[in-house]
């Protein structure tokens, strides 16, 4: 009862909702600590099978400023329950909802395209919403151009855009994402489909009236069979206008093999690199080695296992000297777990596997 109550706050920014609701009819002082802001810093309300509301939950939503909703998608009242809660987070807060993250769980109805959900968030966003932060990485469904318009028109304080979801394919074109940075003049993180992306997008990111690019996140995936592809020169000036920029680079399984040399450009200023691909990558690792190894930071593949693989990896291992994540779901020889250990000083953890182990595969920590 002695701690401040800043760090007593700080402590139940940890708990989860039902707790946070229960720690109220505690005493007096744990109930005064509750209403500080930073008790409810960051909240997630759960809309699933086996889980109910807290009763006192209304009241409280005004106090939340950073909002993760996840909720069941099998369940149409649960969708309907986490569109309620997501009301009334921005009206009763008196739109000082900040940031909001929706994960959607279980599977999808068959032929389900999230329809409902779209239609809710845009109608519950108030013009000039003092959202900073929307990420969406976490519905399956496609995102149209429709909604991301809206939601841009109607978040123009957004800072942070993840609409780099998994659905299987990209739903956003380049004449969107274009309206979408006028509306929202201090965007300066944003996670889309590489799809999604054009000269004239990079060009309008590059304008001197805009803030520095600090993040973009980028999904590569089977619709890049229909778009040209980004030259080394657009990706050369970007970064040479914002130096400090990371970039992390998703290539899936569904993107044709033909097409992936194309999206590894030199001079993009790669930190994060997934190659989900399932395909041989000895080329692919290889351009890694050449391109990126002043800039990135973490690596993850999924690719076959092989000697050729082992080399390559090992001689990656003595050039990118960054690293500080290495994941590689194939089996690799004890010589490769040991170049990235003594080649990599910043590295604090990996998965590299010389046997095989049950699903999933669990990693190293070093640091």
């Amino acid at each position: 009862m002695e701690l401040p109550e800043e760090i007593l706050a700080y402590i139940f920014s940890f708990l989860p909702l039902h707790d946070k609701c229960n720690a109220f009819s505690v005493c007096k002082a744990w109930s005064n600590t509750m209403t500080h802001p930073s008790s409810w810093k960051h909240t997630e309300v759960r809309c699933d099978s086996g889980t109910s509301l807290p009763e006192r939950f209304s009241d409280l939503l005004p106090l939340v400023r950073n909002l993760k909703l996840s909720m069941s998608l099998t369940d149409p009242e649960k969708r309907k329950t986490g569109l309620w809660v997501l009301r009334q987070a921005v009206a009763m807060g008196d739109g000082q909802l900040e940031s909001l993250s929706i994960c959607c769980l279980g599977s999808p109805p068959l032929f389900y395209a999230g329809q409902d959900l779209q239609q809710g968030l845009v109608d519950i966003l108030t013009n000039g919403s003092s959202l900073t932060v929307l990420d969406l990485r976490g519905v399956p469904f496609t995102l149209n151009d429709s909604f991301v318009r809206s939601v841009s028109m109607l978040c123009p304080a957004l800072r942070n855009l993840y609409i780099n979801n998994h659905s299987l394919v990209c739903g956003v074109v380049a004449e969107t994402l274009r309206q979408a940075l006028k509306s929202c003049p201090s965007l300066n993180v944003l996670g889309v489909f590489q799809a999604s992306l054009s000269e004239d997008v990079l060009k309008d990111l590059m304008l001197p009236e805009r803030p520095a690019l600090k993040k973009l996140e980028l999904r590569c995936e089977r619709s890049l069979k229909y778009t040209t592809p980004l030259c080394d020169q657009i990706w050369l000036e970007l970064k040479r206008r914002h130096p400090d920029l990371w970039v992390e680079l998703e290539l899936d399984h569904t993107l044709p093999e033909l097409h992936v040399p194309a999206v590894l450009q030199p001079s993009i200023p790669v930190r994060c690199l997934r190659l989900l691909t399932w395909t041989l990558l000895l080329e692919e690792v290889r351009l890694v080695e050449k391109s990126y190894a002043n800039t990135l930071e973490i690596l993850e593949l999924q690719t076959p296992p092989s000697p050729q693989l082992n080399s390559a990896l090992i001689s990656l291992a003595h050039q990118c000297v960054k690293l500080r994540e290495v994941h590689c779901f194939c089996l690799v020889s004890q010589e490769v777990i040991t170049a990235f250990i003594t080649h990599c000083p910043n590295l604090s953890k990996y998965t590299l596997k010389i046997y095989k182990e049950p699903h999933p595969w669990t990693y190293t920590k070093l640091k």
